[in-house]
């Protein structure tokens, strides 16, 4: 990594070109405070190719460590997270994510929890009913905890040379994961997270984003979109598919196809049922 001295000097050139990665946009302007952090955010990238290197425990407590420093609603810290490294076990849950060469790679799957056993129990341990628990605020909360303290892991982790991919499709039947895990009553697991060294002959490259114009809104939400921004994010899409040898699709059509139908859910437009019977009320 480019020292902080010596990048400190190029800050805004540096800057214009996590911008021009970012959102294939040479006049997008961010500004000239570069820092590491910042330079570790807007690096990110999705890693679905790791080396058989183990990760170090010293990586995983860094990154829980990081995660356990995330913002946490009234400090109920209603999330967990479970480190898989047994082949075997991963495999079981890679049938459930549907077979996904990443998992299969990587050398750690975490699985984020959105855990409502810990503060349920200490209820009970003080005599109380634990109504709150029952109303989907709180499985909100939780799943919110879990995501900032993810997200928090996995800068953490890039910041140390290592490469991540979220794992959504968890979901698609959180009571078989539950069951793997042997995950109490009350807990509700949220998405995976790859996690290994990426491998240098796969490189994985900056997905462009929306135009800023697209989701900053100023004062209150402009519902006027603006399909010339749609429109140049699917040609700015394209090219980064094609460059990383992608089917081509527009990305207004991804989402069309990922939300147009029941099927395309994959099983998880029942996960309010699935929820309920691990243990949330959901009122």
């Amino acid at each position: 990594m480019t020292s902080f001295a010596t990048a400190k000097v190029s800050a805004p050139h540096r800057l214009a070109s996590l911008a021009e990665e970012r959102y294939r946009d040479a006049e997008q302007q961010l500004g000239t405070d570069w820092n590491e952090t910042v330079e570790t955010l807007l690096s990110h990238r999705t890693v679905r190719s790791y080396l058989p290197k183990a990760v170090p425990e010293s990586a995983v407590r860094l990154a829980v460590a990081a995660a356990q420093s995330a913002p946490s609603s009234s400090n109920l810290q209603a999330w967990s997270v479970v480190a898989v490294e047994d082949e075997a076990r991963k495999a079981r849950l890679n049938t459930v994510a549907g077979t996904q060469r990443q998992i299969a790679q990587a050398p750690l799957l975490m699985i984020w929890l959105a855990d409502l056993s810990r503060p349920r129990s200490i209820a009970a341990d003080q005599g109380s009913p634990a109504e709150g628990l029952d109303y989907v605020e709180s499985f909100l909360l939780a799943v919110i905890d879990a995501a900032l303290a993810a997200q928090n892991a996995v800068v953490a982790l890039e910041s140390q040379g290592l490469g991540t991919c979220y794992i959504g499709a968890i979901r698609n039947d959180p009571e078989v994961v539950a069951r793997e895990l042997e995950l109490p009553e009350g807990v509700f697991p949220v998405f995976g997270l790859t996690v290994g060294y990426p491998d240098p002959a796969v490189p994985a490259a900056i997905k462009p984003r929306l135009p800023q114009t697209t989701v900053l809104h100023r004062e209150r939400y402009d519902d006027s979109w603006q399909p010339d921004d749609l429109k140049h994010y699917n040609t700015v899409l394209r090219d980064f598919q094609t460059e990383q040898g992608m089917p081509l699709l527009d990305w207004t059509e991804q989402v069309r196809n990922r939300i147009g139908t029941v099927a395309a859910l994959k099983g998880r437009h029942l996960l309010g049922a699935a929820a309920q019977r691990l243990g949330f009320k959901l009122k």
